[in-house]
């Protein structure tokens, strides 16, 4: 950065910039380290205005760390369904339970005891301390490590374990060590209104004067495009059973499972993430004669893996296929209706309208299998 009035003319710049045009968001109107813990984790992959709706309903009903660890696991992942990557939320309650049981309710204030938490890495820690406790610690998240790519005009992948940690140490360089919680907000905010991944509005930018990227003619070219996982493809059968009450069936995680001895149930469980589902089998292998694969599939699991073979045996209405992703896997949903006299009864299942699942921790996957399902049976009345 040069010389230190260079430094400080720099983080007065941002700093103005931010107080002037910061965006008033709910988890920017407090310094509980609680509130501000659980933002962090749902805005990990996630957008902010999907966050809003959750993170306010969530403290409606766990207004505090206490609460959160005294509720079920199973309250926590209704909660938090329909906003995806469930492993958050999993972590988010084991790291309550260890907050009362070992910090006697508080959020820790040291980095080293925060880092012990499940769930929490060197990124969250940063954010929490530094908003909630003043400390001096900087984040570095995609928008500031493009921000800060930007500014030293750094090349490659800035995901690189040499680049992100050269990054990181630039990023504590840069902090204003007298308002780290502000700061990093300011940072986060440039890379997320402005200093954004396409066309960069630098015009608008409170630190362009400093930027080698934007003299040097190269935002376009900086950062460098980030290495992606080659795509899984994966086809998955459900049976969705419904009797004459309109109630469904759904199954534990652990009564799902496929018996496919290559990873069948760890792809079911990455795709309904480990939460109330429609009994589901990866589809692998060769159709038999005029029935395709997925059929083929769903009937083998019904009649073997579950046991109901008399649900098996039952004419079953193919309904329209959904595409679903997560991460980089591309899964194609293949629902299949089935209309039963009674639900049969499966140690551990449960019997739920098909209208209503909102009770139950569901996950995307068994949202849209329930919304097909409905569709089918609206356009029939």
């Amino acid at each position: 950065m040069g010389s230190a009035s260079r430094l400080i003319s720099f983080r007065e710049s941002l700093l103005r910039w931010f107080r002037a045009h910061r965006r008033d968001l709910p988890w920017r109107r407090t310094r509980d380290p609680y509130r501000i813990w659980l933002a962090e984790i749902m805005l990990q992959q996630t957008r902010v205005a999907a966050v809003i709706p959750f993170y306010e309903h969530f403290l409606d009903r766990l207004p505090s760390i206490q609460a959160l660890a005294a509720a079920p696991e199973s309250e926590v992942l209704r909660l938090w369904s329909g906003l995806g990557y469930y492993t958050r939320a999993r972590n988010l309650h084991r790291a309550a339970r260890e907050i009362v049981s070992r910090f006697k309710g508080r959020f820790p204030t040291t980095p080293e005891e925060a880092l012990s938490l499940p769930g929490i890495g060197r990124y969250t820690a940063a954010a929490v301390l530094s908003m909630a406790c003043g400390e001096p610690l900087a984040v570095l998240d995609g928008n500031v490590a493009r921000v800060l790519a930007r500014l030293g005009a750094v090349r490659g992948d800035l995901r690189s374990p040499r680049r992100w940690d050269e990054l990181q140490r630039r990023a504590q360089l840069l902090l204003a060590p007298e308002s780290p919680g502000e700061w990093n907000q300011a940072m986060m905010e440039l890379g997320a209104t402005v200093c954004t991944p396409r066309r960069p509005s630098c015009r608008l930018c409170p630190l362009a004067r400093f930027c080698r990227t934007r003299a040097r003619g190269l935002t376009s070219a900086i950062p460098g495009k980030r290495r992606k996982l080659a795509p899984v493809r994966i086809e998955v059968a459900a049976a969705l059973l419904l009797d004459p009450g309109g109630r469904t069936l759904l199954l534990r995680p652990d009564l799902s499972r496929d018996a496919d001895r290559q990873g069948g149930a760890g792809e079911l469980a990455r795709v309904f993430s480990r939460l109330w589902q429609f009994p589901a089998v990866v589809v692998r292998g060769k159709a038999r004669p005029k029935e395709s694969a997925a059929r083929t599939a769903l009937r083998t699991h019904l009649r073997g893996r579950l046991g109901l073979p008399e649900v098996a045996r039952l004419p079953c209405t193919p309904l329209e296929a959904a595409r679903h992703s997560v991460t980089f896997r591309q899964i194609t949903l293949r629902p299949y209706l089935y209309h039963v006299p009674r639900i049969p009864r499966l140690p551990g299942a449960r019997f739920a309208p098909l209208g209503d699942l909102g009770h139950l921790p569901v996950s995307g996957a068994t949202r849209k299998l329930a919304r097909l399902a409905l569709a089918e049976l609206s356009a029939r009345a």
